[in-house]
Formats: structure tokens, C-alpha cells, sequence
């Protein structure tokens, strides 16, 4: 049986076995921290029996849109739909409680089977970030528009590349 609950700074110390994957970008226990503090309710994870993390879910919410910035399942663990219970739960968060007109997220260019998992999630590609991946690798940047975005102008496609020094933060 699997329960999703929210991440807590415990789970910070044994979830190394779902990001162990090549393609998880992994980050310093102060970047995970300052995600927890600030986005509790946008970071949440899998668990299965014996407490084994089995994937989690890290974002942010903004007052315009939610922010996927990692979701990953460990290997053991795939091709169980997790992924996508996942990305709902952030989804349902962004549309219904922060009222965000669409989520987003980046990919490296190279994962197919990410993109096309996005895609059938109702993500599209809506622009090209180029070398954003360590100055070398290109990054997509995939929207999915929510409730708020009647005319779904959100994800009206780019038509050209962009750099990272382009993108806007907040």
C-alpha cells in the first residue's frame, strides 16, 4: 500500500535511493530545506511498506503559476502511475488553493520517456531553454494550463529558443 504525505526534514536523510537516477537533478540539503520552509504544501512523497520512499514531488507557488521543479520515483518503483499521482496533487494545489493560471516544469531534451509521460499529463512544449542543464544540455519548458486560464493562453508556444539568462524568476 502507498501513502503520499507531505515531506518533513527527516525524509530529507533517506531518500537517496530515488535520486540516484542520472537524470534527477540533485541539489545541497540547504536547497531541499529552503523548498520545505517556504513550499510545504508543494513537496510531498510516496511511501510504501517498511516507510521506503518510493518518489517525491518538490515545487513552488507563486501567485500566477506552480512550479514543478522535481518529481522522480525510484526505479523499484515505476511503472506504478506514481509519477502521476504526484504531479496531480501539485496540480490540484496550484488550481484550487493558490488559483495559478498554469503549472511548469523543465526537461532535459534528451528524456523522452519524461516528455512523453508530460504529455500525456496534458503538458506542452512551450519553449526551448537552450543549454539550460549545466551550460549544456537543452532544457523544455512544459506548461499544462489550469482552471483560471479559460483561453489557455498560457501555453501558447514560443517560436523560438530562449536562453537561461531570458528566463524570469520571481
Amino acid at each position: 500500500m502507498t501513502t503520499i504525505r507531505r515531506f518533513c526534514c527527516n525524509d530529507l536523510l533517506r531518500f537517496t535511493n530515488v535520486n540516484l537516477d542520472h537524470l534527477t537533478e540533485t541539489f545541497n540539503m540547504s536547497f531541499y530545506m529552503t523548498y520545505l520552509a517556504r513550499w510545504p504544501d508543494y513537496f510531498h512523497l510516496a511511501q510504501g511498506p517498511g516507510n521506503h520512499i518510493m518518489g517525491y514531488i518538490e515545487g513552488q507557488g507563486e501567485s500566477w503559476h506552480g512550479h514543478v521543479t522535481a518529481v522522480t520515483v525510484a526505479p523499484d518503483y515505476r511503472r506504478q502511475q506514481l509519477a502521476k499521482k504526484l504531479m496531480n496533487l501539485l496540480e490540484d494545489i496550484s488550481d484550487n488553493i493558490d488559483k495559478a493560471y498554469f503549472v511548469d516544469l523543465f526537461v532535459r531534451a534528451s528524456n523522452a520517456p519524461a516528455i512523453k509521460m508530460y504529455e500525456k499529463l496534458g503538458y506542452v512544449i512551450y519553449r526551448r531553454v537552450l543549454r539550460y542543464y549545466s551550460g549544456e544540455e537543452d532544457g523544455l519548458d512544459m506548461r499544462k494550463a489550469l482552471s483560471r486560464d479559460v483561453d489557455k493562453k498560457s501555453v501558447i508556444p514560443l517560436k523560438r529558443p530562449v536562453t537561461p539568462d531570458e528566463l524570469e524568476y520571481d
